[in-house]
């Protein structure tokens, strides 16, 4: 029996975003994935007829959708680009307020203008600027990217910063905030996988877990194939280990294939909508997003319409109709349930970080808030983007 050994060992595809994190801190990496390819359960699957396999759709696709190897699917989409927003930004109530942000600075009082960040709720932070509930809907769920109306009664703090992000995203890259790679959302595993095998990191594909190896409650290894890495922490999501996580909901998807741009948005080759819970009577947002051929994941002049929403009835599919309906026609729908599951504990004691399945928002957010968790559980500090850059220059010099 073979034994090797790591500080840290990684399985799947949020964790290859960590393990390249960890590489470039100095720690001896050791990433195994089950799967043949990177992304797990994020990954972009290709050829189509993949995907008609993987959701059990009988028979082939059709001359129409063009060649298999054409399309890029992504499982589960969160680098969006969105356009057709700036409307909005015309109302002067509205644009008063993101001045106000703008000018926001938490080290100087003069900026406040009577705010108190840190006690003033956000509800009352958009009537000292008189907004209307569509305005509120937008800020709070497109801008801010909450998901529920629970940060209304919270202090405003964490809600400025969050429209800042989205605004310095905005006026950084044009007409959209967002980033989104060519190929599929598979091709950013890959990357933070090249990232960590710069700074020392190994990778394994295609390997069996058998079993994670625990001696008085920490994990000392994994075995596969015979083989035991060794480690002194694991991070891996939740289905490496369901003993250790908890269902919380559940998440319904529905990918689309479309033969048109979604309408009302002047034929953009890829935007994002979130339907307000406020404005379907739910108790959570639906997210909408599409890409194209544009960022070569469809063959040419075909579209990709990924629903998504948080399961709140016994049927789901009913949930999504009013995002559906924008979308029509639609020339073929793939449509999966999964679990919402977290782990049961902090993993301090077993060393064991179980990452968050996936939410059912369309952009990073939470997963970055997952990633920055897990980093700070796992070394006992905030994870700092600028000492990282650092490092990488000490050892490679400036870009």
């Amino acid at each position: 029996m073979n034994v090797l050994y790591s500080d840290i060992l990684t399985p799947t595809d949020l964790e290859c975003i960590l393990s390249g994190i960890m590489s470039v801190n100095g720690k001896k990496v050791l990433h195994m994935d089950r799967n043949p390819y990177y992304g797990g359960e994020s990954a972009s699957i290709t050829p189509l007829e993949d995907l008609y396999k993987r959701f059990k759709i009988p028979g082939s696709p059709p001359e129409s959708m063009g060649r298999g190897r054409d399309w890029n699917v992504d499982l589960i989409p969160k680098f969006l680009m969105a356009n057709g927003l700036m409307g909005l930004f015309e109302k002067r109530r509205f644009r008063k307020f993101l001045v106000y942000v703008a000018n926001f600075d938490e080290k100087d009082p003069r900026t406040f203008e009577g705010i108190d960040p840190k006690k003033t709720t956000m509800r009352d932070v958009y009537k000292k600027f008189d907004l209307g509930q569509d305005v509120i809907d937008f800020t709070g769920h497109a801008l801010a990217l909450y998901r529920t109306d629970d940060y209304l009664d919270q202090p405003c703090y964490e809600t400025i910063n969050r429209i800042k992000l989205y605004s310095e995203s905005l006026a950084r890259y044009g007409k959209s905030p967002y980033l989104y790679p060519l190929y599929g959302l598979g091709e950013l595993p890959q990357g933070f996988a090249r990232l960590s095998a710069i700074y020392g990191g190994t990778y394994m594909l295609n390997k069996p877990i058998e079993e994670i190896i625990v001696q008085n409650g920490k994990v000392i290894g994994v075995k596969s194939e015979g083989e035991i890495a060794r480690c002194k922490q694991l991070i891996c999501d939740p289905s490496y280990i369901k003993d250790r996580v908890e269902k919380v909901g559940q998440v319904i998807r529905v990918i689309c294939i479309l033969s048109h741009p979604i309408k009302n948005t002047n034929d953009a080759n890829s935007c994002q909508i979130i339907i307000p819970q406020n404005q379907v009577n739910r108790k959570s947002d639906i997210y909408v997003c599409m890409i194209s051929f544009a960022h070569n994941v469809a063959a040419q002049g075909k579209y990709i319409a990924i629903v998504s929403t948080t399961v709140e009835t016994k049927e789901p599919e009913k949930e999504i109709r009013p995002a559906l309906e924008l979308l029509e026609p639609i020339e073929q729908k793939f449509v999966s349930i999964s679990d919402l599951l977290v782990p049961k504990d902090l993993g301090t004691e077993s060393q064991i970080f179980i990452s968050r399945t996936y939410d059912a928002t369309t952009h990073f957010e939470t997963t970055c808030d997952d990633i920055k968790n897990i980093y700070k559980r796992m070394t006992g500090s905030e994870f700092d983007f600028e000492e990282m850059k650092r490092k990488k220059n000490d050892i490679y010099g400036e870009d």
